[in-house]
């Protein structure tokens, strides 16, 4: 092993930088040589490759987003293109790659190790929709800027006396509404794990009203429903309006917490160290606060367990 490329793919989560920063680093280290693989796979197709050294990853741990930019090829998706992907490998002496992104971006680091390049994923994606590892990097500062929002959407609910609908991605995977719902005081939490009545939402609105309270907090994961159409729902059996916030891709964005830079900096460097032992088609994360590292395959098979424990907490301290 003497050269080996890095990549950031699909969706964009805060912590990217630093795990590429480990990956240089560790490489350079190690007396390896390390390149820089600009917009995912479709830059590695059209050869957008370029030698990194320390200098080039100075100063962006603090950083968010990824300094490689990121894309999604559907061209990657062929033989075609994964061939002209191994040639460009083969060109620029490439022995072993680290992808850093989601299930996508890993099904694509599987294809190449299957056609004889070492590969190895890291875990990138603000949904930690991942079943394998208990947390993916950028995670946790997706959850904390859902929680600022909720913060500064709270005195403004509590001085209209209002209801809000505040809807955060998560389609398939709730994790993002479920911990910031929780850490927030939401009091409903609604998430695409677990279906709900909407006349079950209406009766605590009601109930809350009747009481005195001065605000409502409903987390909407987006894979639950339309958080419009949730409004509408509300306003047609209470005669309640609550208002709707959508947070859209400021939850991509930011300043990574202190947890996901340390954790992408382990994992960075424990790519490096993978690659070094001749490893192939394995993916690094996280069980019960230890690093570990498993097959590709394996890990994508996984069917993630939902936190129904964490889920009943929601409901039982928003009463």
């Amino acid at each position: 092993m003497q050269t080996i490329g890095v990549l950031t793919s699909g969706g964009d989560a805060p912590g990217m930088n630093a795990a590429i920063r480990a990956v240089v680093r560790a490489g350079i280290y190690n007396n390896l040589k390390v390149m820089g693989i600009e917009r995912g796979y479709a830059g590695l197709i059209n050869g957008e490759i370029k030698e990194m050294d320390l200098s080039s990853v100075g100063d962006i741990i603090h950083k968010g987003g990824t300094i490689l930019k990121t894309a999604r090829c559907e061209e990657f998706k062929t033989d075609t293109g994964r061939n002209k992907a191994l040639n460009v490998l083969n060109v620029f002496g490439i022995d072993g790659l680290v992808v850093i992104g989601g299930d996508g971006s890993f099904n694509g680091a599987q294809k190449l190790s299957h056609l004889g390049i070492k590969t190895i994923g890291i875990p990138g994606t603000i949904d930690n929709d991942l079943a394998y590892t208990d947390y993916t990097i950028g995670f946790d500062t997706a959850v904390n800027t859902v929680l600022d929002a909720i913060g500064k959407i709270r005195d403004t609910s509590t001085s209209h006396e209002r209801i809000s609908i505040i809807e955060v991605m998560g389609r398939h995977c709730g994790d993002i509404a479920l911990y910031a719902g929780l850490a927030g005081g939401a009091e409903s939490v609604l998430l695409p794990e677990e279906a709900f009545e909407i006349d079950d939402i209406c009766k605590k609105l009601i109930q809350g009203k009747a009481r005195g309270k001065l605000h409502h907090i409903i987390m909407l994961a987006e894979g639950t429903g339309n958080a419009f159409e949730l409004q509408k729902e509300i306003l047609e059996k209470t005669g309640i309006d609550a208002r709707v916030t959508v947070l859209g891709y400021i939850q991509r964005g930011g300043t990574p917490t202190a947890f996901d830079r340390i954790l992408a900096s382990k994992m960075g460097a424990k790519a490096v160290e993978l690659l070094l032992k001749g490893k192939s088609s394995r993916v690094v994360g996280i069980k019960n606060n230890q690093l570990m590292d498993m097959d590709i395959y394996e890990a994508l098979s996984q069917n993630r367990e939902f936190d129904k424990e964490m889920y009943t907490l929601t409901k039982i301290l928003s009463i």
